[in-house]
Order: structure tokens, then sequence, then C-alpha cells
């Protein structure tokens, strides 16, 4: 079997982008029609040309953040990675997988995204992928998976 590789959705990150441009583009023709305006003093008119490139650091930040978390499903196991000066690795190994879980808010429904929450034995907490496409199918490969009989090793 091929890894599976799941990644959180672009989706609202790039509504985010949108957004701020939009924001932009107002400002900025906000700004062009005050310039000729004579009670703005032009340190201001400077100042306040830049603040609607700060805003384009929230959307630049959470895309950062997604594009640094990452969750393969293997033969036997499910890795979860995030970071990027530190990095966390959890390794879940697919036979101990005893429940998977499907969240959807309204917001998310509307553009098919949710989070999965899977639950395993032995182990405490359980792992939750954040804002992934098509979340029901992920679901279903994983309970799949976790259902399969994987060999065991004969030397023990």
């Amino acid at each position: 079997m091929a890894d599976l590789v799941i990644r959180p959705t672009m989706k609202f990150i790039y509504l985010g982008y949108a957004t701020v441009a939009a924001i932009f583009v107002v400002w900025i023709g906000a700004l062009l029609h005050l310039q000729w305006s004579p009670q703005i003093p032009s340190i201001w008119r400077f100042g306040i040309t830049w603040v609607p490139l700060l805003l384009f650091l929230w959307p630049l930040k959470r895309h950062l953040r997604n594009r640094l978390t990452k969750t393969t499903i293997q033969d036997f196991q499910i890795k979860h990675e995030t970071g990027l000066f530190t990095k966390t690795t959890r390794t879940i190994m697919l036979p101990r997988v005893q429940d998977v879980t499907v969240q959807q808010r309204f917001f998310q429904r509307i553009f098919n995204v949710g989070d999965v929450s899977i639950e395993t034995a032995g182990e405490t907490g359980r792992l939750t992928i954040f804002h992934i496409d098509r979340p029901q199918e992920i679901a279903d490969r994983i309970n799949q998976l976790s259902q399969t009989q994987y060999p065991t090793d004969s030397r023990a």
C-alpha cells in the first residue's frame, strides 16, 4: 500500500488571503482618494500605507503552521508530525486503533472539511487531526486499515 499523506486544508487560508487582499484594495483606494486632501500630513500617509500589508501576516502565519503539519498513514502505522525547529512525531499502530470520530461544525460542513479524532488502546489521550478535506473518507480508510489482520513476527 502506498503511503497516504494528509495535510490540513488550505481552503480557509485562501479565504483569509482573499479577505486581506480585498481590505488592502479598499484601503489603498481610500488612501489614494485622501492623498489629495491637505488635512492629512505626509508622514501619516506614508505610515498608513503599510498598515494593510501587516494584515497579510495573519494568513501567512496560518499558512506556515498548516504546511508544517503532516499525517502519514503507512502500512502498519499512522505518523502525525508537527513543527519546524522542534519537530514532534506521534506514531500510532493501526491494530491499536479503537475509535475514529469525525466532527464537522456547520461552517466546515459547507466546505466538506472536518476534524478526525483517533483513539487507541493502551495509550492516553487521542490524536485529533484538524481541518482536513473529506474527513469521512479518511476516517473510513483508517477504520478499514485497523480491521485488517497484520502478520505477526514469527521470531517472537
